[in-house]
C-alpha cells in the first residue's frame, strides 16, 4: 500500500477538524489516503463504515464526494454490547469495575438526545451531561451537539443533529455518539 518514496497524502478538512481530528493530529490524512488507494485499487461500488466512529465516517464521506470516485458510502449501526456499551477492541482494556461503568457513556448520550428531542434546551442538557458523566468518573474529552454531517458545533437541536463523545476510563478512551430524532420528524 505504501511503496518506499511515496509522496503523494489526502489533506482532509471539513469534518475532520475538530474532536479526534484534535485529539490524533493526522490521523485522518491517514485514514482518507488509506482509504482512497484501497478504492482506487479495488473500485468497489460500496463501502461499509460504521457508525461507531462518526467522525470518521463523515471524513470518508466527505473525501468521496469531493473526490467522486464513483462509489457509495453505506453507513453501518453501531454494534453494541446487550448493557449498550459499543464494540471496541479497547473495551477488552477496561478493569472489571471501568467496564461496569462504561454503559453509562451510552445511556446517558441517549438520555440527553431524548430531552433534547422533547424540547430541553441542548447547552444546559449537555453541560449537565458532562458534568454527570465526570462525577461518575469518567475524563470527559468532550461531549458536543453537532451537525451530524459537518461536525460543527450547535447551539441548538437541528435536523440531522448528533451527540458525539470520548471519554476516558483508566487507560481506555471511549467514543460513542446518537444520532437525535426531533418529536414530528
Amino acid at each position: 500500500m505504501y511503496r518506499p518514496g511515496n509522496a503523494t497524502t489526502v489533506d482532509v478538512a471539513g469534518p475532520a477538524e475538530g474532536w479526534e481530528g484534535d485529539a490524533r493530529p493526522g490521523h485522518f490524512r491517514g485514514v482518507a489516503t488509506v482509504c482512497a488507494k484501497l478504492f482506487g485499487q479495488v473500485r468497489p461500488d460500496r463501502a461499509y463504515f460504521g457508525e461507531k466512529d462518526w467522525q470518521q465516517l463523515q471524513v470518508v464521506r466527505r473525501m468521496v464526494a469531493d473526490l467522486l470516485p464513483g462509489l457509495e458510502i453505506v453507513a453501518v449501526p453501531t454494534a453494541r454490547e446487550p448493557d449498550g456499551l459499543a464494540l471496541s477492541s479497547r473495551n477488552r482494556f477496561l478493569l472489571p469495575h471501568e467496564r461496569g461503568l462504561a454503559p453509562r457513556l451510552y445511556a446517558t448520550l441517549s438520555e440527553v438526545a431524548a430531552a433534547v428531542a422533547g424540547g430541553d434546551p441542548a447547552g444546559p442538557a449537555v453541560s449537565a451531561a458532562r458534568r454527570q458523566l465526570q462525577q461518575e468518573g469518567f475524563g470527559v474529552d468532550y461531549l458536543a451537539l453537532v451537525d451530524g454531517a459537518t461536525l460543527q458545533t450547535l447551539a441548538s437541536v437541528a435536523p440531522g443533529a448528533r451527540l458525539i463523545a470520548a471519554a476516558r476510563l483508566g487507560s481506555v478512551r471511549l467514543l460513542d455518539n446518537v444520532g437525535i430524532t426531533l418529536r414530528g420528524s
